[in-house]
């Protein structure tokens, strides 16, 4: 799904596609051959159900079921006959086998049904796959195809990035990606490096600066030398790590894949004994094999399948109701078991848009808050930069006159001066600009709070200064608060920011545990320390540079409305409508769903025990042991439908309520 980004325009372009880059094509659903055949067995299920349910000819129901095994089953049964030569039993071979079994004593219906179940289950299965080939090959295209190589004659040669070598030098023009992780030789730029770092704004670069491929240079040009070969780069491991991560077969999935076998291999080989036993003390015939075929009915666990996915189907439709998008039953039941979160700064505790909070007059320089703010947003009027815009949009909000400038220009890494009125005005960094003792002291003082100061020159002589923050998105604090009452332990902050920013949204937010200055490889290897100390980290982020975190989490959650596309691909569950309160509620909406199943195992599993063991103890009649079976189904699919009502989301987001 697509979402809109609310950065500013130069960030932007580092929200997962280059400029002129071609569209990342994604895998369509009916495009996999799983998915064609899903839905021409549940088409013909559906055409022949009302046919056999108003008593037409049995030539018509039972041409339309026929089809529906051969759509359905020839693959997964065709699969199951080749995991037989590893000597390999697995539950699809199995419900083929049910199937036809259903079938040669008449009871098309319920093999037809087992079928489309079966068949549906390998289809989302296969999306799963393909959509996370996908998110990985659109990583891919962050970083340019091409770069400009200086020789040393200062000649230029397009070369693709994937020839660079260590030492070699390239240029890269004002709006260009940069092509190789690196450091600046010579130039001076903003970069914005959201991708990497998650930075909310973009970062001066000067000679001696590091700087990463894939980034996004502003207006200067700089000259890099190249310092790590292309498939080294951060960016490149990046895309090493979300396919290792993406291969890795969570816990759950290896336990069900154990349970299935071994469920498998007993049902197979009971069924024949079925059959045999009774025949061997001389029971008839017919009377035997009615008797296994009622065992492979009555043993057939679609009670079991459905004592799973209703459950679980109904927390994500009323999740997705409320934002939430949960991207499979798999995924739902894993946010019940998280016992540890980690949270992202930039785009999710914060909304990734800077805001003026601090306006800060000198004394000596004779002017009041809202001068200083109306000539610094005059003279910012023209820059694109993202602090330009918010110093204007401050200026706004307080309905200030903003006169207009003239001789604007634009330093990268040091500011913009104009002259407004008649008044020579430079806006940068306090670095780069003359301060002076008392807005050194101003300068010290908003940064100690977290904030970005901004320096404001009138007549070459320090006016004062700007503080910049990010806006905390509503809500934080207390679903930071709901985390630590849900799992039992405070959320971690995992941020690229800097420490004292990152310090200063925790104090606000009642975050105890702060880890800054995080490269994705750093987030990755924060979560794998948490997991190996036994925790099931939930990480919840929204950049490129969160993707790895996301992977290699035990299960990952996106802010959607502003996060990257590999990001919305990576993560398990995106927030759709960057509502944090969201996030607890879908855990403890897991947690129901989880205690659903658990009945609807029981519920199958006294149903199953006690169907089998009267066909085996006792003459089980037919019609009685599919009316048990198909009775213990609709029982355990209206129990786990529950979770589809208005008031499943309410208790789950004020349980105490």
């Amino acid at each position: 799904m697509s979402s809109a980004v609310t950065r500013p325009a130069p960030a932007a372009a580092g929200n997962g596609v280059p400029t002129g880059a071609a569209p990342r094509r994604r895998t369509r659903v009916l495009a996999l051959p799983e998915a064609r055949w899903a839905a021409a067995a549940l088409l013909l299920f559906v055409a022949g159900l009302p046919v056999y349910l108003l008593g037409g000819p049995t030539w018509a129901w039972g041409a339309l079921f026929a089809a529906t095994y051969a759509a359905g089953g020839w693959e997964p049964g065709w699969a199951g006959l080749k995991a037989l030569k590893d000597r390999t039993l697995d539950v699809d071979l199995l419900m083929v086998v049910a199937a036809l079994g259903a079938a040669a004593i008449g009871q098309m219906l319920d093999g037809a049904l087992l079928i489309v179940i079966f068949a549906t289950s390998g289809a989302l299965e296969a999306l799963a796959t393909a959509r996370t080939a996908d998110s990985v090959r659109g990583l891919l295209d962050l970083a340019p195809t091409t770069a400009t190589r200086l020789a040393d004659d200062g000649t230029e040669d397009t070369v693709p990035t994937g020839r660079l070598a260590v030492g070699e030098t390239i240029l890269v023009r004002p709006g260009e990606r940069i092509g190789a992780d690196g450091r600046v030789l010579d130039g001076a730029s903003d970069v914005d490096q959201a991708t990497i770092t998650g930075e909310p704004l973009p970062v001066a670069k000067q000679s001696g600066d590091e700087v990463f491929a894939g980034t996004l240079n502003g207006t200067g040009a700089l000259r890099v030398k190249v310092e790590r070969d292309p498939s080294d780069s951060v960016i490149a491991r990046i895309v090493a790590m979300v396919e290792e991560a993406s291969e890795t077969k969570a816990p759950t999935q290896l336990f069900i894949e154990k349970v299935e076998q071994r469920y498998s291999v007993g049902t197979v080989a009971a069924t024949p004994a079925v059959f045999a036993v009774p025949l061997a003390f001389g029971a008839d015939l017919t009377g035997s094999l009615l008797r296994a075929m009622t065992f492979m009915i009555v043993a057939s666990p679609c009670a079991v399948v459905l004592a799973t996915m209703p459950p679980l189907l109904s927390a994500i439709a009323n999740a997705g109701r409320h934002g939430v998008l949960v991207k499979s039953a798999v995924v739902m039941e894993r946010l019940g078991r998280v016992d540890q979160v980690a949270l992202d700064k930039t785009g999710t505790l914060t909304q990734g848009v800077p805001q003026v909070s601090d306006v800060r007059p000198l004394r000596t320089s004779g002017v009041s808050e809202d001068e200083l703010l109306a000539l610094a947003a005059a003279a910012e009027h023209p820059s694109e930069h993202p602090l330009a815009r918010a110093v204007v949009q401050a200026a706004r909000a307080r309905g200030l006159d903003v006169p207009a400038a003239a001789d604007f220009t634009s330093t990268p890494g040091t500011g913009v001066t104009a002259t407004v009125n008649g008044r020579h005005v430079a806006i940068g960094s306090p670095a780069r600009l003359r301060t002076g003792r008392a807005a050194t002291m101003l300068v010290e003082q908003l940064e100690e709070q977290g904030l970005t100061a901004v320096l404001v020159e009138v007549d070459d002589a320090p006016a004062g200064v700007l503080g910049v923050t990010d806006r905390l998105r509503p809500g934080a604090a207390s679903t930071v608060a709901a985390l630590t009452a849900l799992t039992g332990t405070g959320p971690v902050l995992v941020t690229g920011d800097n420490p004292r920013a990152a310090a200063h949204l925790a104090d606000r937010t009642g975050i105890g545990d702060v880890r800054a200055g995080l490269l994705p490889h750093d987030k990755v290897a924060a979560v794998q320390e948490l997991q190996h100390s036994g925790r099931r980290v939930l990480v919840v982020g929204d950049g490129v540079n969160d993707a790895p975190a996301l992977a290699a989490a035990h299960t990952g959650i996106a802010m959607g409305r502003a996060g990257s596309d590999l990001a919305l691909e990576t993560a398990d569950a995106v927030i759709v409508r960057d509502e944090l309160a969201t996030i607890p509620a879908v855990i403890n909406l897991s947690r129901r769903a989880r205690r659903l199943v658990v009945q609807n195992l029981a519920i199958a599993a006294v149903f199953i025990t006690g169907l089998v063991i009267w066909d085996l103890a006792g003459t089980l009649p037919l019609p009685l042991g599919v009316a048990g079976h198909e009775g213990s189904t609709v029982i355990v699919g209206l129990n786990g439908l529950r979770l589809l009502a208005e008031g499943a989301w309410r208790r789950a987001a004020h349980p105490t309520r």
